[in-house]
């Protein structure tokens, strides 16, 4: 995991800033950027993860769905039953005008099928194809996995791997997308990841950010970090950007030290330097979403007491916002959610190089996925409606912001 994050900071320290200068003398569009929002059919305005409420979706003035595709085939070869009810979702959209951004299996998925992609590199060609042949009625626009650099995304990969899996993937669909816009993403700037993939560039439609400024590590920012991130992968690649996922958390505050000292002690000790002096016996006490992550992502365990309670895990094991983990004037409420899509974009649509914006995410969360606790803010209060499904005022300001772009009513 440590190398991971050494050559994101080593590479960002190196191109970032002269990127984003440069940026500011290059035209900001480009025939290729204007042919990629004609094909898209204008500016995406996109959600993540939605339901299958299409009536509430159309009057929130959300043209595009982003959705995950499950690995297509088993072990065996035999067409998987998730498969072919994900075509069936994706059939449901098409039926009533959304256009599908479909996510690709991740690195470990081919795993378990049997399709290792550091010794089998056909069979994710193989696999590419397939999807493309047997999705093209379904979809729109694919982004190639998601977020590798991520550790719980991309390992067993190593970086280089995890580029090498993904430029495969674009080069294999290139010849067979017809009409498909195909891409990847990053989380974050994530410099190393998009310097590998410039030999693949020419097979991509698009490159793909994730920005989630005021919202993890720990630290908070400023709204103009939108405008910067975008800049240096639009001078880096050359290539349109679409910010294949963006949100601000409604809800979350900081613990105070007892509270802390509380939770440790459900898990059988006073203070983070005991957590370390027992790390062993610590996450054995912690659920186990928590326990399986940890192990995964932190396999040795004289780093797990680092991986816990140095990176921002520690705000699932607490479960807070720590309040240096905002963007000035947009408070993690619901209104300040509304705040920051009101604001973020239409400054992301008047880039002519930025293709679309995708919303993460369409719903509240019941659980948080990385430690399965109803009560942490950090994976369950992105949503544009309630865990009912109830309109929450961010709805309201993404429905006016995206039904500007699209012509549609502002309300």
């Amino acid at each position: 995991m440590e190398k991971y994050v050494i050559d994101q900071i080593k590479y960002g320290l190196k191109y970032l800033p002269k990127c984003l200068a440069a940026s500011y003398f290059k035209p900001l569009s480009s025939a290729e950027t204007e042919a990629f929002r004609k094909k898209a059919g204008g500016f995406i305005c996109g959600v993540c993860h939605p339901n299958e409420n299409y009536a509430q979706l159309e009057r929130g003035n959300i043209e595009w769905i982003r959705i995950d595709i499950p690995f297509p085939y088993d072990e065996n070869g035999a067409v998987r039953k998730s498969y072919e009810d994900f075509k069936d979702r994706c059939k449901g959209y098409k039926d009533r005008g959304f256009k599908v951004m479909a996510v690709t299996p991740y690195p470990r998925d081919y795993i378990d099928a049997g399709i290792d992609p550091r010794e089998n590199e056909q069979g994710v060609r193989d696999t590419a194809v397939f999807l493309i042949r047997d999705l093209r009625p379904f979809i729109d626009a694919v982004q190639i996995t998601n977020e590798m650099g991520m550790p719980h995304f991309t390992l067993p990969l190593t970086q280089e791997e995890a580029a090498r899996f993904i430029g495969i993937n674009a080069e294999a669909m290139y010849d067979v997308k017809q009409d498909i816009l195909v891409g990847y993403n990053s989380a974050g700037p994530q410099v190393d990841l998009h310097l590998m993939m410039k030999p693949y560039h020419k097979f991509c439609d698009y490159v793909g950010i994730d920005i989630y400024v005021g919202c993890f590590a720990n630290v908070g920012g400023l709204l103009y970090f939108f405008d910067a991130l975008v800049r240096y992968l639009w001078n880096l690649t050359g290539k349109p950007v679409v910010i294949q996922e963006f949100g601000y958390i409604s809800g979350g505050a900081p613990k105070t030290e007892e509270e802390k000292r509380a939770i440790l002690r459900e898990y059988g000790v006073e203070s983070i330097e005991e957590a370390y002096e027992k790390i062993e016996l610590f996450v054995e006490n912690l659920n186990e979403r928590m326990k399986e992550h940890i192990r995964y992502v932190s396999p040795d365990v004289s780093h797990q007491g680092d991986f816990i309670f140095k990176s921002d895990y520690v705000n699932h094991l607490f479960k807070e916002l720590p309040k240096t983990t905002l963007i000035p004037g947009y408070p993690h409420t619901p209104e300040g959610q509304a705040k920051f899509f009101r604001d973020v974009i239409p400054r992301m649509y008047n880039l002519p190089f930025v293709g679309g914006t995708i919303v993460y995410c369409y719903a509240d969360s019941e659980k948080c996925y990385m430690c399965d606790q109803p009560d942490c803010p950090t994976e369950t209060r992105w949503g544009l409606v309630d865990v009912d499904g109830n309109e929450k005022p961010s709805y309201y300001a993404v429905r006016k912001a995206f039904g500007r772009i699209r012509g549609k009513c502002p309300y």
